[in-house]
């Protein structure tokens, strides 16, 4: 059963990132946003990606226009009801997400309706749960940016169908032409396991002064051979979303190495959080 029309819930980067991917491949998307102003910036966020890949060659302009053409974007959630997929890229707040998957639970027209969500780090059975269509909810989480990024993680809690399950891998797979691996329901699945402690453990040696932001980043990137340090690649992701996975981790594993330090807790206290508000460890112009 193909994916043929589908909704996102949020477009902001990782929203609209799935839906501009979803879209090249002929399906018709909607973005459900919180607001109209919301919505707007959603559109302009499409439009401005699509017009960097076509000035790279990556699409014509005639391509890019019948990619805008299958993007519907909405203030109201009840036009993604007639979707076959919804995928969830709301803000990474558990509360918010739970009352997302009981509202779409309720809404959702087709029985065979699949309902996911891209979040980093919250179980996906307290999700399942909320929608009361626990069989049809996984969590399926892409990379920043989505358009680049050709990793997707599958991610089943313990009442997700083994048909929604490889429903979503056919879709990954075939559909996106993306590369997907499996995780099971725990807070930060495979990468942000990884991920997450790595690059706390560089704002804590920021912090205690062992060295500068960019000689910490320097090191990891000439010393083995990163794409991009550790502070900048904090700043890309966004500091609140480090503050929110660590938080979701501490929370089920107890372990120091997934608290977020003192300084990045003040840090997304004064709004510094990365490329996104143009300031984290390190200022960004427009």
């Amino acid at each position: 059963m193909s994916i043929d029309k589908m909704g996102v819930i949020g477009g902001g980067l990782m929203g609209s990132g799935i839906a501009e991917v979803c879209a090249r491949t002929g399906i018709d998307v909607t973005v459900a946003e919180v607001n109209s102003q919301a919505a707007q910036a959603a559109r302009e966020r499409i439009d401005s990606s699509l017009n960097r890949a076509e000035a790279r060659g990556k699409i014509d302009s005639s391509e890019r226009q019948k990619v805008l053409e299958r993007i519907h974007v909405t203030d109201n959630l009840n036009d993604v009801a007639e979707s076959d997929l919804v995928v969830e890229a709301a803000s990474e707040d558990e509360r918010t997400k739970l009352e997302l998957f009981e509202q779409l639970g309720k809404i959702l027209v087709k029985d065979t309706a699949i309902l996911v969500s891209n979040t980093s780090s919250i179980p996906i059975v307290k999700l399942g749960a909320a929608s009361q269509r626990a069989d049809r909810v996984m969590g399926v989480h892409f990379f920043n940016p989505v358009p680049v990024m050709k990793l997707v993680e599958l991610i089943p809690s313990l009442t997700t169908s083994d048909e929604t399950m490889e429903r979503m891998r056919a879709f990954v797979a075939e559909q996106l032409d993306k590369e997907p691996i499996e995780a099971t329901d725990r807070a930060g699945f495979v990468v942000n396991s990884l991920l997450v402690p790595y690059l706390l453990s560089a704002i804590r040696m920021y912090e205690a002064g062992y060295a500068s932001a960019a000689d910490i980043d320097r090191g990891m990137v000439l010393g083995c051979g990163h794409p991009m340090g550790p502070l900048a690649l904090s700043d890309f992701i966004g500091l609140d979303t480090i503050r929110a996975i660590g938080l979701s981790m501490y929370e089920e594993f107890k372990e120091p190495m997934y608290s977020p330090p003192p300084l990045l807790e003040r840090m997304v206290e004064a709004g510094l959080l990365g490329t996104k508000t143009k300031q984290g460890f390190y200022g960004y112009d427009k």
